[in-house]
């Protein structure tokens, strides 16, 4: 990751950044909330990826700065955490501009490719939130879509779900969805 000089930063975000323990001035202990806590061990967390699919955001032209998927092992299961996912392809391109039915059927894709790099599939996703560019426009196909996608893959209960009309980080892509999954332990 590369480290913005503070000089890009107007005064009152480098005192923030000092106030955080991030400045280049800070050289006392880490700040508190943002170093690992001593008394206790941190939960054991792995990124999910599938690079044959959709490429990793930190490798896109402006590089962003989340992972794909988080994996959260806990007694008895995993939590997936994957992140908002949308209609790009393994170089980062936006794939089907403008075609509303084919953006979600490739963010399907994307999800799905996701899970089965951690040996998940559908049926262990227990919440989805499904972010529309203009939800008033196209809720309605959305829904055909995403019935008819629940349906082929047989979901039973369907998840959790919530429906929201979000400025997308692109003004090519209409849709994106992010999704926890929950996966007991062998």
């Amino acid at each position: 990751m590369s480290d913005l000089g503070q000089e890009q930063f107007t005064p009152g975000a480098v005192a923030e950044l000092e106030a955080l323990g991030l400045g280049r001035q800070h050289a006392g202990p880490p700040v508190a909330g943002i170093a690992p806590i001593a008394e206790r061990p941190t939960l054991a967390k792995r990124a999910i990826s599938a690079p044959e699919t959709l490429n990793e955001a930190f490798d896109y032209s402006q590089p962003s700065s989340f992972s794909r998927g988080i994996g959260v092992e806990l007694p008895g299961a995993t939590l997936l955490f994957l992140s908002g996912t949308a209609s790009v392809d393994e170089k980062g391109a936006t794939v089907h501009s403008g075609d509303f039915a084919a953006q979600c059927l490739r963010t399907f894709r994307n999800l799905t490719r996701l899970l089965a790099a951690e040996n998940a599939s559908w049926h262990d996703i227990a919440r989805t939130s499904c972010y529309l560019r203009d939800i008033e426009r196209d809720y309605d196909e959305f829904n055909r879509i995403r019935t008819m996608f629940m349906s082929r893959v047989g979901l039973k209960p369907l998840p959790a779900s919530t429906g929201i009309q979000a400025r997308l980080c692109r003004s090519d892509l209409l849709v994106e969805i992010e999704a926890v999954a929950v996966v007991p332990t062998r």
